[in-house]
């Protein structure tokens, strides 16, 4: 089973039409395919062309519900606080950031996304997909010191252990991995992550 993921397109359509060229079984798209929302309905026509296959997750140039409406027009899977079960995995996803400076559309609290991932806890084994990444590690670094990812997705990694964490949002980090205790975790930005799952 292969699952492409990626993150923050930012309204970049060749790099969409790229990613929708490669042959996988699911794409979920992870957050902030726009930048404030700008342009989405272009990119929903290109995800179009995968039709069931595509989930999406606003991440924090989105809101929930414009995702949901793009979900409806153009027949993909609008995937924020949602899970599947898999080939014996089950696949979680959970969009927005935690409080970012600029004020954009898709942010929660700390405690806002602490309350929305237990719903996730008693998942295993859990894929879990998120526009931010945890906090304190190589995924969320913006440069040597400087750290921008959520504390609460990495109190949920730290004591859930997910098998796999993907994640964006923050584009410094783009395309880093880590294994963060039995957690692999991955950055995967607009270049995108091709996981191969094993069936179970």
């Amino acid at each position: 089973m292969r699952l492409l993921v990626f993150s923050d397109i930012h309204g970049d359509e060749a790099a969409l039409a790229r990613l929708i060229q490669i042959e996988a079984d699911g794409y979920f798209a992870a957050g902030d395919l726009t930048s404030w929302g700008r342009g989405l309905d272009r990119l929903g026509r290109l995800l179009a062309h995968r039709g069931r296959k595509v989930w999406v997750l606003p991440g924090n140039h989105e809101s929930a519900e414009a995702v949901a409406e793009l979900a409806a027009r153009y027949d993909l899977n609008a995937f924020h606080e949602q899970a599947l079960e898999w080939n014996g995995y089950h696949i979680a996803g959970l969009g927005y950031s935690n409080p970012t400076p600029f004020n954009t559309p898709g942010e929660y609290s700390e405690a806002e996304i602490a309350r929305r991932l237990e719903r996730f806890a008693a998942l295993k084994p859990l894929v879990l997909i998120c526009h931010c990444p945890p906090y304190a590690t190589a995924l969320d670094r913006i440069r040597q010191g400087v750290h921008a990812g959520s504390r609460s997705l990495r109190e949920f990694v730290d004591r859930h252990r997910p098998e796999y964490l993907l994640c964006g949002h923050i584009h410094e980090a783009e395309g880093v991995s880590v294994s963060l205790g039995l957690t692999k975790a991955f950055n995967v930005g607009k270049r995108g992550y091709l996981l191969e799952l094993a069936p179970r």
